[in-house]
């Protein structure tokens, strides 16, 4: 394939992906070769190969076999010599859409021009979705992002994956790079502090590493937990946070758990860490998830103004996709690619054949025994009791809650599951169930009840 066709093939992908797609995430793309079924592209950095894979591939794929070529797959490889950006001194700010790089000393000397990790400009506060479970966590960002005087040091955002916590530090380092430029505001993973850490050792340039890191005024790690476990770079990270919080400089850290939880962390590491403002980032509510996907189909409109997404989709995703927003917000993607290719609406139908494989990972095996647990915690009685032959009325109706969300999450047999309640028959199984069902329709408790265990059960 020559360089004059792929500039042809990007015109019509500037038509589907649209102009600002197109400019930040197709148009740095360099056609190198083709090469046994393999499309090489040069990138610019990693992290744009790894968006352009996941979002873009299977429409470049499209297009490029539509062609005439016959590519399998593509491939992405950083160019070795990719121009590096000019650092700007501390009152410069960002141009649009621009990653942010650190502040520092102009220098020749690469150990005195240490770079932080590039922001993603998609992770802001105004494409942040807020609920329930991130409200606090959201609440304590925006504090700390005002650049005000420090009132909790160090913030800790905490969860498990795609709950949000690397956008909310992005978001926070972009809302400081706008209200605060005169801030030297640091952003990096936890892995960058220790090969920089190693580096230094290396070269004998500790002093330099010193001055570096306890000269900014917002110092920003995310995954903490990648530290865990390494002891001179523990020890390193110790006397920097020391040296910051006593010159009253913000310390923002994220981590996958508590910092009380986090395996080989020394003690005097976690005690620093939790003498701050500790948030937890909980898993996404219904709401929660249906939120973000409303939010992401308004940004696709702009690309897919045409595309008809019809009732009840986006509650189905949210309901089947409960664990990872991540996977959520890719199965959109693929989604809205998938029916634009193939001229379609995106129904039920579709959205099924699309998305059989993430649906099938996504799906949580409930147990009965997790059910059990679940409603006797929530009623306050003893699991012996709904399981028990006692018949009083406060143990016979969650029994009987209990034996309905068996038969509706789980796949088990009427007969198992009243093997799993004491040996009951199938029969009051079914009493139990249809009972429910009709309750649900006259008392509005009952249906609370109801509905509150199955978000609880399938969160």
């Amino acid at each position: 394939m020559t360089q004059e066709k792929w500039g042809q093939l990007c015109q019509k992908l500037l038509k589907t992906v649209g102009q600002n797609n197109y400019t930040t995430w197709i148009e740095p793309l360099e056609f190198q070769a083709l090469e046994e079924g393999v499309a090489v592209f040069s990138v610019p950095t990693n992290f744009m190969g790894n968006y352009v894979s996941q979002n873009f591939s299977d429409l470049i794929l499209y297009e490029l076999n539509n062609s005439g070529e016959a590519v399998q797959r593509l491939a992405f490889r950083v160019a070795a010599n990719s121009p590096v950006r000019p650092l700007r001194n501390a009152h410069s700010r960002p141009a649009n859409n621009e990653a942010p790089k650190v502040r520092a000393a102009e220098a020749a000397d690469p150990m005195d021009a240490l770079q932080a990790a590039p922001l993603d400009p998609r992770f802001t506060f105004d494409s942040f979705v807020v609920g329930k479970p991130n409200e606090l966590a959201h609440a304590a960002a925006r504090r700390v992002s005002e650049g005000g005087p420090v009132t909790f040091n160090p913030l800790v955002l905490y969860g498990g994956v795609g709950l949000g916590k690397t956008h909310l530090m992005h978001a926070i380092a972009w809302e400081l790079k706008v209200k605060r430029p005169d801030l030297n505001v640091l952003y990096l993973s936890a892995e960058q502090f220790m090969y920089r850490f190693v580096q230094a050792l290396r070269e004998r340039r500790m002093m330099d590493f010193k001055h570096l890191f306890r000269s900014v005024d917002v110092l920003m790690v995310d995954d903490v937990q990648f530290i865990a476990g390494k002891d001179s770079t523990q020890e390193e990270f110790f006397h920097t946070f020391n040296a910051l919080v006593d010159q009253n400089k913000q310390i923002i850290i994220s981590a996958d758990r508590a910092p009380g939880e986090i395996k080989d962390l020394e003690d005097r590491v976690k005690s620093r860490l939790q003498c701050g403002l500790v948030v937890d980032l909980h898993p996404t509510d219904y709401e929660l998830r249906l939120g973000i996907l409303q939010t992401k189909v308004q940004m696709y409109r702009a690309t897919y103004p045409d595309l008809v997404i019809t009732d009840g989709v986006l509650e189905f995703l949210a309901h089947r996709i409960s664990t990872n927003v991540r996977v959520l917000e890719g199965a959109l993607t693929r989604l809205f690619a998938f029916a634009s290719l193939v001229g379609r609406e995106i129904n039920m139908e579709l959205t099924q054949d699309c998305l059989a494989d993430v649906l099938r990972a996504s799906e949580r095996k409930i147990t009965v025994e997790e059910i059990q647990r679940k409603v006797s915690d929530y009623y306050n009685i003893r699991l012996s009791d709904i399981i028990g032959p006692k018949r009083l009325r406060s143990y016979a109706r969650p029994r009987q809650v209990a034996m309905y969300l068996c038969k509706q999450l789980t796949s088990r047999s009427l007969p198992e599951i009243g093997r799993r309640f004491g040996g009951r028959d199938h029969t009051t199984v079914m009493h139990g169930v249809k009972r429910i069902e009709e309750l649900k329709m006259v008392d509005g408790q009952i249906a609370e009840d109801v509905e509150m265990l199955r978000r609880a059960l399938e969160a």
